[in-house]
């Protein structure tokens, strides 16, 4: 096991101890989630495949919190909110949007990127040089508003 891994497995423990529900249930969620990929995987998953997945449960979780949002189930959007807040935990700390803008601008400017028919160049970069630390969704609504219509 990896030791993101052994880390999530301790703070399952420390949750069961402390009687916490909601970080108990989000934790035992994101492990049956990393059971599986394992069992997909057919092996052993190393730290990064791990952020992988704690970034797949946090985009799914967003992606409900809006379609509850629709259904005017406030409860339940604020439900998936807190284990967001649970998982995003594991994640590398987040990159400001200027941080984004700043690396796009480079990325735009080495690849000679001139519209929106180039963001194919743009986007692989900035998505392996920010990894874990930046949401791919932020990514694109950058470089689409600095590529322009």
């Amino acid at each position: 096991m990896g030791r993101l891994q052994d880390q999530i497995q301790a703070d399952l423990a420390d949750a069961m101890r402390a009687k916490d529900e909601v970080r108990k249930s989000s934790i035992r969620m994101l492990i049956a989630a990393l059971k599986n990929a394992q069992i997909e995987a057919r092996k052993e998953l190393d730290d990064a495949a791990v952020l992988a997945v704690v970034q797949k449960q946090v985009k799914q979780r967003r992606e409900s919190i809006i379609e509850f949002r629709k259904g005017n189930r406030e409860d339940l959007a604020r439900q998936e909110e807190a284990e967001i807040a649970v998982l995003g935990e594991y994640l590398p700390a987040q990159a400001s949007r200027e941080e984004i803008v700043e690396a796009a601008r480079k990325v735009i400017a080495e690849t000679g990127a001139s519209g929106p028919r180039d963001m194919g160049k743009v986007m692989p970069p900035l998505s392996k040089q920010f990894g874990a630390s930046a949401d791919g969704r932020t990514i694109s609504e950058v470089v689409k508003e600095l590529l322009g219509p």
